[in-house]
């Protein structure tokens, strides 16, 4: 919880109008919004910077999200580098089944791995904007939240000592477990679905099999194939609850994926070298409010969800959009119209998401579940998508996170 901060007149205390805990995605889109409207803000991160630009993440942006960097200048890189996906495939009962979204909705999903997007970030918000950052930092403490003179504290890598900074407000950006969500009173309502199985992240050193993402749905269970790259390609393979990596050596993987991704009319899955094996606890959560005095959640220490649909980072950058623009609204004009809505305006696109995550957990997991009613049921809503226009153009936009009203 939120603790009373250290004595305001030592000499190591400092003071900006905002300090952002976490240089994710979130809390580096909001470091840039508000240097590039001149207000100063302190970026605080637990981990070094070579770490947060080589750690893997996720890769699908959505087109709307997209659209928001731009208009904040911070796109340019990813518009050049990043490859553009206007279709996805299901694979049932032995065949791939190409769904063409762009055909139905005109908008398309951009691949861009998260570490490229905070390389990006970093560079515009230390190096371009000259953000002030600090990395390493330990020991990060929130203080006097409820007031109007929170802090923040931590100790300094390199000498070791603690340092106090004052502001006006705190955007915590740093995950289910970091200062921010450790600094939530206990009594704070935080809502959280488990979804009873267990995805096997993979990242292979292999060219992507498709030009696109495929989702399996298999008797023996989900898997997913997500290029990343030329030469990188992401997938998961449902597994049992209690299961590890060790449990999972490269032959084991790769067997499993060729048969649970079969389709007679595809090649076989290109095969190689695993990078990193880890088990996901598939589950979401969400924090509401969103908001505890001067302390504003956004990304993963307000919500989670799963990546059933590849919504996390798009969830996170419409966060650091509207906190972004509030903070400064604030700051410069004295507007609080943006902060006061800002917990309502988020979580509209956060609930969609969650749902929608549910509805298609429900696809790649019955087939599976070793109840034939299920199963049955399961492939009766897959076969709908391939002969229903409705029930296409309301899943796709859902996928692309294209409704209006948000």
């Amino acid at each position: 919880m939120t603790s009373p901060s250290p004595h305001s007149n030592s000499p190591s205390a400092s003071r900006f109008p905002v300090v952002v805990v976490g240089a994710g995605p979130a809390g580096l889109t909001v470091g840039n919004i508000l240097r590039a409207a001149g207000v100063d803000c302190l970026v605080l991160e637990t981990e070094s910077r070579s770490f947060i630009e080589q750690r893997p993440r996720a890769g699908v942006i959505e087109e709307w999200a997209v659209r928001g960097l731009e208009q904040r200048g911070l796109a340019g890189r990813l518009v050049e580098r990043a490859e553009r996906h206007s279709e996805c495939e299901f694979r049932f009962d032995g065949h791939g089944y190409r769904f063409a979204y762009t055909e139905l909705t005109g908008r398309h999903h951009w691949i861009y791995p998260q570490p490229a997007l905070v390389t990006d970030l970093v560079r515009e918000y230390a190096d371009a904007r000259g953000g002030e950052i600090r990395f390493g930092v330990r020991d990060v403490r929130l203080h006097d939240l409820d007031s109007d003179r929170p802090a923040v504290s931590y100790t300094d890598p390199d000498s070791g000592e603690r340092r106090l900074v004052r502001c006006d407000f705190v955007a915590g950006c740093d995950g289910a477990r970091g200062a921010s969500r450790a600094a939530l009173p206990q009594r704070t309502p935080t809502t959280r679905h488990d979804y009873g199985v267990g995805w096997l992240a993979l990242l292979a050193e292999a060219p992507p099999s498709a030009d696109r993402v495929l989702f399996g749905m298999h008797p023996q269970g989900f898997a997913g194939h997500m290029p990343r790259s030329p030469e990188m390609t992401r997938y998961y393979l449902q597994c049992g609850p209690g299961e590890g990596p060790d449990d999972w050596p490269e032959e084991r993987v790769w067997a499993e994926l060729q048969q649970r991704l079969r389709a007679a009319d595809r090649p076989p899955l290109a095969e190689g070298r695993l990078l990193q094996k880890r088990v996901l606890d598939m589950h979401n959560y969400v924090v509401e409010p969103m908001v505890f005095g001067r302390l504003f959640l956004a990304g993963d220490a307000a919500h989670l969800v799963a990546p059933i649909a590849a919504k996390g980072m798009n969830l996170a950058l419409n966060d650091a959009f509207l906190l972004g623009d509030g903070l400064v609204d604030q700051l410069t004009r004295g507007d609080s119209t943006g902060l006061d809505g800002y917990s309502a305006a988020c979580l509209r696109r956060v609930w969609d998401y969650q749902e929608f995550s549910q509805w298609l957990s429900e696809i790649y997991h019955g087939t599976s579940c070793g109840d034939p009613y299920r199963a049955g049921t399961t492939l009766a809503r897959l076969r709908r998508l391939f002969t229903s226009p409705v029930a296409a153009a309301a899943f796709a936009e859902q996928y692309l996170g294209t409704a209006a009203g948000f």
